[in-house]
């Protein structure tokens, strides 16, 4: 059955793994015969290269991002007039932004799926007309990354009452329902690609892929890196990615001696052929959901490293066998786990093939098929 499915995030095009997620499964659902239209609320700083024209319809709500706000504290914040103000004319501006969406949904035919990537959002999707659509409410990190941030009350209030809300492992959902989200499933993110040439894993690299931000952790990454790169002289560390970090990072580079074993390669729009020119991939993350990159790495047979530090990393990787998982945050025993690949040809070469194989359990077309069978589900 033909649908109209909605993807509502935060952006369009902000750099990320929902902004890929997205783009990949809106792609994957148009090659099925689905109209589908991604939505953004509003406009990133740092916009993501799309790669081109679209085969679906984009729209952004916002020209400007919405004002912020921050919370009313005592007596004397919520009898600011000027604050109030404020609030009033914010609320106003989701609304209108809200009948936008609306319209859009009113238009759909039947069987219409809205699936709103991020719970930010949810709080415009919450504002417009969904009768006769199924709601989805996604999250894309774990339970324990969402718990420890601003993030973990607005889940419970704005995903309790959609159709369906989706994690992306079963050990996550079920810390959800524990919590009173009943209505809530898992579905694992589909692997980004297979390349039909494998890194030979000759090249003297590690590869570390991702944004410079405080959650992928690459300032752990460099203390690990440390203490590794002194025993392989001759080994490098190529770190892609931009962000907020980078400055700060770059001086811990220095300040620890890396300066020589370090390579900062910025943003790359070709994953595939970073990858294979590295012989194994480190991810230093202080929180995940189902990390894409770890799944590319895998694709591109070059074997992980990586903290263990959510349901969807240890699903993926299967430790001893086809990567290896070190404590999260423990860079001593990250530094271990990359000497241990480094210095062993070998083994680098056995997991390597071992997780361009089990990788494929996650391949684009069994991950729509489960995808169509929860509308087809939601629909009933």
């Amino acid at each position: 059955m033909s649908r109209d499915i909605f993807f509502v995030s935060n952006s369009i095009d902000e750099l990320g793994g929902v902004t890929s997620w997205s783009h990949q499964m809106a792609r994957l659902f148009t090659e099925r015969g689905h109209r589908v239209h991604v939505i953004g609320i509003a406009g990133p700083d740092v916009p993501q290269d799309l790669g081109g024209d679209l085969p679906y319809p984009t729209t952004t709500l916002y020209d400007a991002p919405p004002p912020k706000l921050g919370p009313l504290r005592g007596l004397r914040g919520r009898l600011d007039v000027v604050e109030r103000r404020h609030r009033s004319a914010r609320e106003a501006g989701m609304l209108e932004q809200a009948e936008k969406l609306s319209a859009l949904f009113r238009a759909a035919g039947p069987g219409a799926v809205v699936i709103v990537t991020q719970v930010w959002a949810m709080e415009w999707v919450a504002l417009a007309d969904t009768a006769g659509a199924a709601v989805i409410g996604m999250s894309h990190e774990s339970y324990e990354y969402t718990l420890q941030s601003s993030r973990f009350r607005r889940v419970l209030r704005f995903y309790r009452d959609v159709d369906r809300m989706l994690v992306l492992t079963r050990e996550d959902a079920d810390l959800w329902i524990r919590r009173g989200l009943d209505n809530t499933g898992f579905m694992p993110n589909p692997l980004p690609f297979m390349p039909g040439e494998p890194s030979p894993r000759t090249e003297k690299a590690v590869i570390s892929m991702g944004r410079l931000t405080d959650q992928k952790g690459i300032d752990m990454l460099l203390d690990a890196w440390a203490e590794a790169a002194p025993l392989h002289p001759d080994w490098t560390l190529r770190i892609y990615g931009s962000g907020e970090d980078e400055e700060m990072l770059r001086k811990q580079c220095t300040s620890l001696g890396l300066d020589d074993s370090v390579e900062w390669m910025g943003r790359t729009n070709d994953v595939p052929g970073a990858l294979r020119r590295g012989s194994l991939f480190v991810q230093s993350s202080r929180g995940e959901g189902f990390p894409l990159a770890l799944m590319e790495a895998m694709a591109t047979a070059v074997p992980c490293a990586a903290f263990d530090c959510a349901p969807g990393v240890r699903e993926i990787i299967r430790d001893g066998e086809d990567g290896l998982l070190t404590p999260p945050g423990n860079t001593t025993e990250l530094a271990r786990r990359l000497d241990e690949l480094i210095s062993d040809r070998e083994l680098r070469d056995r997991m390597g093939e071992a997780a361009r194989t089990n990788v494929r359990r996650y391949a684009p077309e069994e991950i729509v098929r489960r995808w169509e069978e929860l509308f087809a589900f939601l629909e009933r």
